[in-house]
């Protein structure tokens, strides 16, 4: 049926006293910016893939691997801006 949810209880959980958030930003770089460019990718090269599987002209595969490497990135960036 429902599942409680764990985190109401006596409240004694992993947040500090404060109420503030924890920092998310502590971790690798590096990592970060491979996830990112292999997000990048993923989302553009997927356009391509479908472009190419609908039959579209090369020109047209070009300019759909460059709007989909824009859109990732724009992706990229709002989901950092928003966990920052």
């Amino acid at each position: 049926m429902g599942r409680r949810n764990r985190s109401s209880g006596s409240g004694s959980g992993s947040s500090s006293s404060s109420g503030s958030r924890p920092n998310r930003n502590t971790g690798d770089p590096a990592g970060r910016r491979r996830l990112a460019a292999g997000f990048v990718l993923l989302v553009g090269l997927s356009g391509s893939m479908m472009a190419l599987q609908g039959g579209a002209s090369l020109p047209m595969v070009g300019l759909v691997t460059a709007g989909g490497l824009l859109a990732g990135g724009a992706l990229v960036w709002y989901l950092a801006w928003i966990v920052s």
